[in-house]
């Protein structure tokens, strides 16, 4: 088993990918299109076009993980309100996200004030 907080970054990759791509078809998004070396001490989440399913990538210093989540009956609740297509998140973050929690909502409705 092993803990999230072992890695130094965490990374989404918010454009759903293609879940037949396996090891060398993800690490190669992770240095082509986000523009990070996959060899550091990272872990790399991508979903699939539906939000049932999610990926993490990386490398143990021995050879490239992957795993996979699949949720039966619900979706991950993956950020689309961000504008860039790679991000990072924290420890908390990411352990409310695996648990199917949404990280990115905002509890209460944040008030605008306007003084005259």
């Amino acid at each position: 088993m092993i803990s999230i907080k072992q890695f130094d970054q965490i990374y989404f990759y918010r454009p759903h990918i293609d879940f037949r791509k396996g090891i060398l078809g993800i690490s190669a998004i992770v240095q082509d299109q986000m523009n990070l070396d996959p060899f550091g001490q990272y872990l790399f989440l991508f979903i699939n076009s539906k939000h049932t399913k999610i990926k993490a990538l990386y490398w143990d210093k021995t050879g490239f993980a992957l795993w996979m989540k699949y949720l039966e009956e619900d979706t991950f609740r993956w950020p689309s309100h961000l504008d860039s297509e790679v991000f990072e998140v924290n420890v908390n973050k990411l352990q409310k996200f695996l648990l199917g929690f949404n990280p990115w909502q905002i509890p209460h409705k944040e008030k605008q004030y306007i003084y005259t």
